[in-house]
């Protein structure tokens, strides 16, 4: 097989291109790419690893899916995983990942993201056109308040907020000093840890409203879409049967869809952090293998297993795993 399916990604920039990118085992293969839905024009990017296209000319108001297709017959239909809405932060569809039977996570049910208060017009006509249900908000009260989503009247709000670093964690606790960029990832996977030992509540909601029966269509956001809700999406991936590797690629991608360095101004003021040099404050706004590891180190730890953990702490036994399985797996 030479276009590898696994290995197709494709996004949105806010600027309305759709950039493509996918591996072959040879090199020398041809594959052609094609919007399923339109008319666009299609560009091949210079050469430099994998095969790289730019599609342009998408209308904005849908969402759209792509065929590729190599010369040995192989053919991947795929949507953006990136959506590009303008002024958004973070925000993409955890869709399109197999599962360990098979089947595949449906594009277009499961949304993650961050911020929503800076939507534009046109972002939320695009946010109408994915036809959510639901949104759960994992921001504070206070984060809520001061940073309101901007978001069309349909969607369901539901308020699950989390405090990280609740309970003695490094970022709200004096007696921890953050001044290398070390003891702020450790401060991190403190935070992780901590979403298992006293935040799993929040998180078993999350799963109750995934269940009812209204809400099929479900985004779950935080400020920067990536601790919060990264280890929500894990979750969610565990529980319908994606392997680890693959639940940790979609949590690493945030360093694809998040610019941290860009952020650095607005969390200096948000934490009032002013005395901390750059490489110091980064690591809180990135992602890192270890910051989930931290969390899943508890599960192993105190439950024995992510199947376990989902059962006796969050209420998501067979049945439930069953249920979610039916809803947002296909062959």
């Amino acid at each position: 097989m030479a276009l590898n399916p696994d290995s197709v990604h494709i996004w949105r920039t806010p600027d309305g291109h759709h950039y493509l990118h996918w591996e072959t085992s040879d090199p020398a293969t041809a594959v052609a790419v094609e919007p399923i839905d339109a008319v666009a024009e299609t560009r091949e990017l210079p050469p430099g690893g994998p095969g790289r296209a730019r599609i342009s000319g998408l209308p904005a108001s849908r969402r759209h899916f792509f065929r590729l297709r190599d010369s040995y017959g192989t053919e991947v239909v795929a949507a953006a995983r990136g959506l590009g809405l303008p002024g958004g932060v973070n925000f993409r569809d955890f869709g399109g990942y197999r599962a360990a039977d098979g089947r595949r996570v449906r594009w277009g049910y499961l949304f993650r993201s961050g911020n929503l208060s800076r939507l534009t017009d046109e972002a939320q006509a695009m946010f109408t056109g994915l036809a959510i249900d639901v949104v759960c908000d994992f921001r504070r009260e206070d984060e809520q308040v001061s940073d309101p989503s901007l978001l069309p009247s349909g969607p369901r709000r539901i308020n699950l907020a989390i405090t990280p670093g609740s309970q003695g964690s490094a970022l709200y606790d004096a007696r921890h000093r953050l001044t290398d960029a070390e003891a702020m990832a450790e401060a991190m996977r403190d935070i992780n840890r901590e979403f298992v030992r006293s935040q799993s509540d929040r998180y078993a909601a999350l799963f109750s409203h995934l269940l009812e029966p209204r809400n099929e269509r479900c985004l779950v956001h935080c400020a920067a879409g990536k601790d919060r809700t990264g280890f929500a999406a894990a979750l969610v991936l565990f529980a319908l049967g994606v392997p680890q590797e693959t639940v940790l690629h979609d949590y690493l991608l945030t360093r694809h869809y998040f610019d941290a360095t860009g952020e650095l101004g607005r969390v200096r003021e948000k934490y009032d952090m002013h005395h901390l040099d750059d490489e110091v404050l980064l690591p809180m706004l990135q992602v890192d293998e270890s910051y989930l590891g931290a969390a899943l180190g508890v599960i192993a730890e105190d439950y024995g297993s992510t199947e376990a953990y989902l059962e006796e702490a969050l209420g998501v036994g067979p049945a439930e795993r069953a249920a979610l399985a039916a809803r947002y797996l296909e062959d």
